[in-house]
């Protein structure tokens, strides 16, 4: 029996051996080599077995998840490169040159900028801009850039060149008060005509990459648009894929097979501080991580003066060396001279030092310094060309740049670059004389850098102009020629207008119920996104599954188990649901696809994201932040909300401060409507607002609970005050005049709470209560503001919640199953006395009715907390407080 410390155990010794005498040969040759030749030489042969076996039709092995620290494409395999390489050139100098400049001379004003980002990643842009990103004139489309947010200025001076932007433009960079500003980074809410995509929040941008490109696939597959030649470029550094978000949704992308998309990753070595691995090599890492989830990985790290290195490695040691180096190192030695690389890179190995005999000084530097695979447009460009090419996977490219390339031995591979903002002018002249830019030295003699332009009939900017008309058309751009959506008829909603007679639904229900009518209608039903975190079965969405489908680019492989039912898991190509599984992320970066392809595509689509609980605004609200500056429409369903709905789910599922996490975004118009016909009135107008002829680039969220209650019919006229935030929904009925009086408002599932409350208040204490319903305390808030900041500006405008409660006798309580700062929104504008209860603190596992008696919401706390303020303003006995608290048992 084999020892097994000297022979671990493997995972082939459960698989019969059906010839071991030829397994023990092969064994024995492998160590033949390693005794003769060393390990090295083993592994190599091992791989290159490999590799030849994995090319052979019918043999089913996996890929190596790392290969070697070399470019995946060997210059004698690059394809040939089809542009004018002087040409553009001189056209990167000159975008280097501008976005350098406009960054200085911002920091005149202390605003500053990034240099170092852009300087490293020129080719990696250019390259894509002169022969492979796609503009929208040729089918409304093109290609999607994610362009990374510390590369703007470079975007800014290549547009500046195009004569998209003018040298005025440029100097308001990062100066937007006065409303012709350029944005720091890519923002389309303040550059619509310009930026897509917004990125800047890292790790943001690689998971909206992947579901945008997977929603074009959607796209297509439900024959909506023709989205086969569109293309997702996501340009990322290094340091941004230590983000969860970044490589969060990898496997998807992999699992999917989305050759629509490529990642180039900008492998600088340095992130904002330092290094990004300091002892470890982050291109190795991430070509593992990305070929373990599926991905196509080429690297583009070496440039051509390294080939005749590599040449003369004929026993590995460079490679070994290579391999073994780490980043922190290697990034010392792109500063060092020419002796410390003989001594400390080649120095000890004699392989090593055999090889740099051969080298002169000028080589060694050339070497470490500047040759990188992401600096030479012919190594940036057969890479792209190669992920076009590739097909059944998406693509990342990893290419090795050096941060700060061309500003100068003060900027490159400094750790320090990331917040330097601006060059000296003996800088500029060093970085003028390396691009070899006609710009003379009595341009450089003032106190402020000269932007340069080679004119507009020059032959840089023709060159320019015909490569993006070949194109189609600028990139990036964006552009909104969606027409609006026809209103859907009345009919779908009338059924939540009418209420729902003796039978209890829920709030949740009754939204469910709406879309399943509004997706059959003939003009729009269609355009309708449904996408769900793996909750559709708690929402009543089950309903959906047959008639509509979940989405998979596969179809149904399988026979579900539950086919024999009536509403069984049908999936179809064609499908329009998309069920995402336990991913708020993903879902939203599905929502944000949708809701912004009215822009992308020209196809408006109506999605709407239904999510648990508090693990829609709490997980994601950066992604709502994101999905606001990139200008998204649709539903946002916040469903079995509020803190003391769920029965037993506890602190971490109860949420009570959703709507003041999304009062904070200004897209966001949020309704915590209490019944269904104020679902119903609240959807309509948002596919007005949202689609029709004067579309507005907003967002709703809706709160809705699953809590079942009889559903009242819609009172007369108050549709303005469900919209607005605020209404009378039932008045004292048979108080004596003389009874105090006060207001009570409510919103979402408490107004069931205020309802019992003023049953109680009349029959057990004499006090006679008006019921209101608030089914937005945060759009009465917007509304209040305006109306201040008009009355600065001489408007006599008084704000609409005001002017409701105006002349209501007694003081308002107002109360929710939500926190106390949600309703006290508008306790500034409310002029009578205000008392507001709420569901502070943490969360708890309970009955509803136990969770409502421990926060004092329930009606009896409701009651009392009216009682006390009436007896606040001498209007019945303070005794009578401590009565009812004793009444109720609180």
């Amino acid at each position: 029996m084999p020892d097994p410390v000297r022979l671990p155990y493997s995972q082939l010794d459960q698989i019969p051996d059906r010839d071991p005498e030829e397994t023990a040969e092969w064994r024995q040759s492998l160590d033949a080599v390693t005794e003769a030749a060393g390990p090295h030489r083993a592994a190599y042969l091992m791989r290159r077995a490999l590799e030849h076996t994995a090319r052979t039709e019918g043999t089913a092995l996996p890929s190596l998840l790392e290969t070697d620290y070399v470019n995946t494409i060997p210059t004698s395999a690059e394809p040939e490169f089809p542009g004018d390489e002087a040409m553009e050139a001189r056209i990167t100098a000159w975008n280097r040159w501008n976005a350098a400049a406009m960054v200085t001379r911002g920091s005149r004003q202390g605003l500053g900028g990034h240099i170092a980002t852009f300087a490293s990643a020129a080719w990696l842009y250019e390259t894509g801009f002169q022969h492979f990103f796609r503009g929208k004139e040729a089918d409304g489309s093109g290609d999607q850039l994610y362009i990374q947010g510390h590369a703007s200025p470079g975007i800014y001076a290549r547009a500046f060149l195009e004569g998209r932007l003018t040298a005025d433009q440029l100097d308001r960079f990062r100066q937007e008060a006065g409303g012709d500003g350029l944005p720091s980074y890519p923002h389309p809410r303040r550059l619509p005509w310009l930026w897509e995509f917004p990125t800047v929040s890292m790790g943001l941008g690689p998971l909206s990459a992947i579901y945008q490109a997977r929603f074009n696939r959607y796209l297509e597959h439900r024959g909506i648009k023709d989205t086969s030649h569109s293309h997702v470029w996501a340009f990322l550094g290094d340091g941004e894929m230590d983000e969860p978000e970044s490589t969060a949704a990898l496997a998807l992308a992999g699992r999917e097979g989305l050759d629509n998309l490529t990642f180039v990753i900008n492998c600088n070595l340095q992130r904002l501080d330092g290094p990004v691995r300091p002892n470890f090599k982050i291109v190795q890492e991430l070509e593992a991580q990305f070929r373990a989830a599926g991905w196509n990985v080429v690297k583009a790290l070496w440039g051509r003066a390294w080939d005749e290195v590599f040449a003369l490695d004929t026993d590995g040691a460079l490679l070994r060396k290579l391999r073994e180096t780490p980043d922190a190192q290697f990034q010392t030695y792109a500063t060092r001279d020419a002796a410390y690389l003989r001594d400390h890179f080649f120095g000890g190995d004699p392989s090593l030092g055999r090889i740099a005999q051969g080298l002169s000084d000028a080589k060694l530097l050339e070497l470490f310094q500047t040759s990188r695979a992401g600096h030479e447009p012919r190594k940036v460009y057969a890479a792209y060309k190669a992920a076009l090419e590739h097909k059944g996977a998406p693509t990342v490219i990893l290419a090795q740049t050096v941060k700060g390339y061309t500003l100068g031995a003060g900027f490159e591979s400094r750790n320090a670059n990331h917040q330097m903002k601006k060059l000296t002018g003996e800088q500029f002249r060093t970085m003028r004389d390396l691009l070899e830019l006609p710009i003379p030295d009595s341009a450089l003699n003032a106190d402020v850098v000269p932007y340069w332009h080679p004119g507009e009939n020059s032959p840089e900017v023709a060159y320019l102009r015909e490569r993006r008309a070949a194109l189609g058309g600028p990139a990036p751009a964006r552009k909104v020629v969606a027409k609006p959506l026809p209103m859907p008829s009345d009919k779908a909603f009338a059924p939540l207008l009418k209420g729902s007679g003796s039978q209890e639904i829920a709030t949740t229900m009754a939204f469910v119920r709406l879309v399943k009518d509004l997706m059959r209608d003939k003009e729009t039903g269609r355009r309708w996104v449904p996408i769900v975190p793996d909750e559709a079965r708690t929402f009543g969405m089950e309903s959906l599954f047959p008639s509509a489908g979940l989405y998979s680019p596969v179809g149904q492989t399988y026979d579900p188990v539950d086919r024999d039912q009536l509403l069984y898991y049908k999936e179809a190509k064609d499908g329009q649901i998309l069920n995402e599984g336990i991913t708020e992320a993903g879902s939203l970066a599905d929502f944000t696809a949708a809701a912004t392809a009215y822009a992308t595509h020209g196809e408006p689509m109506i999605p709407f994201y239904i999510f648990y609980s508090m693990f829609g605004w709490q997980r994601t609200a950066d992604q709502f932040w994101a999905l606001a500056d990139q200008l998204g429409r649709g539903f946002v369903i916040g469903a079995t909300a509020g803190r003391t709905t769920m029965t037993g789910e506890g602190l971490q599922h109860a949420d009570g401060h959703s709507h003041l996490i999304a009062s904070t975004n200004p897209a966001a118009l949020s309704y915590d409507p209490a019944f269904a016909y104020e679902v119903a009135v609240i959807v309509k107008e948002g596919l007005r607002r949202m689609y029709g002829p004067d579309a507005e680039d907003v967002f709703y969220y809706l709160t809705v609970y699953n809590e079942t209650k009889v559903q009242p019919p819609m009172p007369e006229g108050v549709e303005e005050g469900i919209l607005k935030g605020l209404y009378r929904y039932k008045q004292a009925e048979g108080a004596a005049e003389t009874a105090p009086r006060l207001q009570l408002l409510a919103s979402g599932t408490a107004i069931h709470w205020a309802l019992d409350a003023q049953r109680m208040l009349a029959e057990d204490w004499g006090v006679a209560a008006d019921v209101w319903s608030a089914p937005s305390w945060t759009e009465l808030r917007r509304d209040a503001l305006e109306c201040d900041a008009a009355r600065l500006e001489g408007e006599d405008r008084v704000p609409y919640v005001t002017r409701a409660l105006a002349g209501a006798p007694g003081p308002v309580v107002a109360v929710s199953d939500w926190m106390r700062a949600v309703p006290d929104q508008i306790a500034p504008w409310v002029e009578q006395d205000w008392v507001s209860i709420g569901t502070d603190g943490f969360g708890l596992s309970d009955t509803r009715e136990a969770a409502r008696r421990h926060f004092g919401v329930d009606p009896q706390s409701v009651v009392v907390q009216a009682l006390a303020a009436l007896a606040r303003r001498g209007e019945v006995k303070t005794t009578t407080v401590k009565e009812a608290r004793e009444r109720y048992g609180l």
